[in-house]
């Protein structure tokens, strides 16, 4: 079957707002993206809590994501989901920009050099809202973080479209749960889910 790549941070991965815990796979928009693709696509789950796109994070390798994605990338992959970059707002990095479109043209590189073949899908978050700014994640948001969230589905459109790549703006879909701001609650899993199945179903109709 064809293998299809979802990279990216804490809502790949499926955290639950509040709890910190994990949705199971039957929740999760990665798992129930594998059941929509049914006996088309292989799913291959890449979340990572904290990760960031393109900044260089003091957790590590695991959580920088320019730095661990080409260990993911393989030559047959069909197609390959970059759903990440609202790490890359937090306070510690002050990232300007130009310089945020510059990162994830990064990824869309390392996308082309490692599997060439590969489609890429750009999934751009939600704006971040203020419930954030009395959750636990107020220590690594701010304000500022949730004005720069709004500019996110532009950047990630001007991209999309300069490089070829497919493009999904999830602030169209859903919106993060007010239990932080930040997190999607299993409606809105199920919603970006069915997104991806979709534009999938695009691609292959490409």
């Amino acid at each position: 079957m064809k293998k299809v790549l979802c990279f990216g941070d804490s809502n790949v991965y499926g955290f639950i707002p509040l709890s910190g815990k994990r949705y199971d796979a039957k929740t999760r928009w990665c798992g129930i993206l594998q059941e929509l693709c049914q006996n088309t696509f292989t799913i291959i789950e890449a979340g990572c809590n904290n990760r960031t796109a393109f900044s260089d994070n003091p957790a590590g390798i695991m959580e920088t994501g320019y730095k661990v994605l080409p260990s993911y990338l393989e030559k047959d992959l069909y197609c390959t989901i970059l759903a990440v970059g609202i790490n890359d707002l937090q306070k510690i990095y002050s990232v300007k920009e130009n310089e945020f479109k510059s990162g994830m043209q990064k990824l869309i590189r390392i996308v082309r050099d490692f599997a060439p073949e590969s489609g890429i899908i750009l999934v751009s978050p939600p704006v971040i809202t203020k419930h954030i700014l009395s959750s636990f994640f107020s220590t690594m948001f701010d304000e500022i973080s949730i004005k720069k969230s709004k500019e996110l589905g532009r950047i990630y459109k001007s991209l999309a479209e300069e490089n070829g790549c497919g493009f999904i703006d999830l602030e169209q879909i859903t919106k993060p749960s007010e239990l932080d701001g930040l997190h999607f609650t299993p409606d809105g899993h199920r919603k970006i889910a069915q997104a991806v199945y979709k534009m999938l179903t695009l691609l292959g109709e490409g």
